[in-house]
């Protein structure tokens, strides 16, 4: 899932039988068995649609499971996404390498063309799952993965759902890799984030989560302007070796100045100060506030401006323009397609522009 300037071509046969059965309920999560072929080589899969609004799209997306063989490019499921509703097909892919630019633990991804049945089902971005494969591909410690599934994953012991005290720390949460200390370590992060008193944060903030990585994390949100990216959209990550929490970005199509629809977003819609319990209670300790303000500030200069995103977004664009023109669900929206990247550079130069004018208030 590398950027090579290629896309490659999957070939899936799912049989008739089982297009019925997963077109009939596109809610069911029970995997049908498929056969994948990609450059000549042939795997044996489970596939299901995946996502929660998006699974009533024309346009479907993918879950695939490995298991004959059972790993490919050194991983066991990887997901195929439709980005129906981003008219760039961009945002997502934008993001994650973006996110891993700035600092940040980010999945891979690489767009893939996609046929089904002999047909052509189009352009799909190819997204590495977050588990312990990405933990070893990156050489990293083994440790507890939490997916973010709902509004209650908002480091808090009200529910954002029903403003109610919790009735357990680890609603909002689907395990991904868990260890048996895995549930009580989150449960004590998110008591002490809570708890402790105004005086003490500082110093106590430390032995649960890596703040450096925290405050990236939340710069990527905040640039990129993810309204949903503060109590779902992530995962959390236990290092196993330093013992601290770190946050990983997941469903980044709504960005960039595009909304969960498609439409439009103000430069000026998400605040700096981003949302969520976390990131009140370090923003409110001026040492990290500080170190944030600096991050800002280095982003906007390196990596969060038109001169530095541009060529990303043109080759990226250019890449996957021809396999639009083959994309049945794309091909007529191919005008809108070509002013994609300057809607999103107007974008870059607008959010950049308000951010800076909003750095004083971190003072």
């Amino acid at each position: 899932m590398d950027n090579g300037m290629e896309v490659p071509e999957y070939q899936l046969f799912i049989h008739p039988s089982y297009v019925s059965e997963l077109r009939k309920d596109v809610w069911m999560d029970d995997p049908v068995s498929a056969k994948l072929t990609i450059n000549k080589k042939k795997y044996e899969i489970d596939i299901v649609y995946r996502g929660s609004h998006i699974r009533e799209l024309r346009k479907k997306s993918y879950q695939l499971s490995f298991y004959k063989p059972s790993i490919y490019r050194k991983a066991k499921e990887l997901h195929l996404n439709a980005e129906f509703k981003d008219p760039s097909l961009l945002r997502n892919k934008l993001s994650f390498d973006f996110f891993n630019e700035i600092g940040c633990l980010s999945p891979k991804s690489r767009f893939v063309f996609v046929k089904l049945n002999g047909k052509n089902e189009g352009i799909y971005l190819e997204i590495e799952s977050v588990d312990e494969f990405f933990l070893a591909n990156r050489q990293l410690p083994e440790g507890p993965i939490y997916y973010a599934v709902d509004g209650d994953a908002n480091f808090s012991l009200m529910s954002n759902l029903d403003k109610e005290v919790k009735k357990s720390l680890t609603l909002g949460y689907e395990k991904k890799c868990v260890t048996e200390q895995g549930d009580n370590q989150l449960q004590e992060m998110i008591v002490n984030i809570n708890t402790v008193p105004r005086e003490e944060f500082e110093h106590e903030i430390v032995k649960y989560v890596n703040v450096d990585k925290y405050l990236r994390w939340l710069a990527g949100v905040i640039f990129t302007q993810n309204f949903d990216g503060f109590v779902h959209n992530y995962a959390l990550y236990r290092n196993g070796e330093t013992g601290l929490f770190e946050v990983i970005p997941w469903d980044y199509d709504a960005t960039w100045g595009r909304d969960v629809n498609g439409e439009s977003m103000r430069e000026d819609y998400l605040r700096i100060e981003g949302f969520n319990t976390l990131t009140a209670r370090i923003l409110d300790v001026k040492t990290f506030r500080m170190q944030y303000k600096n991050l800002l500030e280095e982003i906007l200069n390196s990596k969060f401006n038109v001169e530095y995103m541009k060529p990303k977004i043109q080759a990226m664009h250019n890449l996957i323009r021809p396999y639009v023109l083959k994309d049945p669900y794309e091909k007529d929206n191919i005008a809108v397609f070509d002013q994609e990247p300057d809607f999103i550079l107007t974008y870059i130069e607008a959010r950049g522009n308000y951010i800076r004018s909003q750095l004083d208030t971190l003072d």
